[in-house]
């Protein structure tokens, strides 16, 4: 009985999550079909933008922790074919990770 009752809150915290989620973006209801639908695509999306991404903000999107996010961008991004990881740090700034089109 407990573990049914466990599965139930986990399945209204992410129901929860998704409804926070798709009300911060503006996102009505029959829209919301257009947002990613994993966290890699979601990564991805957050990686093209042309600021690129901070390792907090792949964390926060993810809920990862910042080994696992690094992991990620080493061990799937890199490896995506047409796709070039490229990082840079600015002084007194957070390192920005961006994801461009891999030249031919």
């Amino acid at each position: 009985m407990a573990e049914k009752k466990a599965k139930v809150k986990v399945a209204l915290k992410r129901r929860k999550k998704i409804k926070s989620q798709t009300k911060r973006a503006g996102v009505r209801r029959g829209e919301a079909a257009s947002q990613p639908r994993t966290k890699t695509e979601a990564c991805i999306a957050l990686l093209m933008r042309p600021a690129g991404a901070t390792l907090e903000e792949l964390q926060k999107l993810t809920g990862w922790l910042p080994h696992s996010v690094r992991g990620f961008l080493a061990g799937t991004v890199k490896k995506l074919p047409g796709v070039a990881l490229s990082s840079e740090k600015s002084a007194g700034e957070s390192r920005r990770y961006r994801v461009t089109r891999a030249p031919p």
